[in-house]
């Protein structure tokens, strides 16, 4: 599917879930098999090296997680992918992120409060000073 209409779904995706629901998303760099070479020993990561020269592909998806037919309503896993050349990165990934933090309004914020009281209990507390006598 083309970018943009990825973004679409995906704003859907994002904001028709409901509590305890989950939407993975991943990517990585599309290569296909047949154009990896084989490892040499001067050359040991020759990806790496092929990929300075020809910019591959990111691939992009996006997931309902593996839900149960008799939670969703259409009783079928959504899944989503897109495929973005490297030229078009950055507009996707400055959409694509505006999509994410638009929709992750519902999170949770969290407590850094307790987490610093039990680590300084377990220290000696943090604000705990010792006196010595001075002679």
């Amino acid at each position: 599917m083309q970018p943009e209409e990825f973004l679409t779904k995906l704003a859907e995706l994002l904001s028709t879930r409901k509590t305890g629901e989950h939407v993975y998303l991943s990517q990585k760099r599309l290569t296909g098999q047949n154009e990896v070479p084989k490892a040499t020993e001067e050359n040991p990561f020759p990806d790496l090296t092929q990929s300075a020269t020809t910019p591959k592909p990111i691939i992009i998806r996006a997931t309902d997680g593996k839900r149960k037919k008799h939670i969703t309503s259409g009783g079928e896993k959504i899944k989503l992918s897109t495929e973005v050349s490297p030229d078009q990165l950055e507009g996707f990934y400055t959409r694509y992120a505006e999509v994410c933090k638009a929709n992750m309004t519902t999170l949770k914020p969290r407590d850094r409060k307790k987490g610093k009281a039990k680590a300084r209990k377990k220290k000696g507390g943090a604000g705990q000073t010792s006196m010595t006598a001075i002679p």
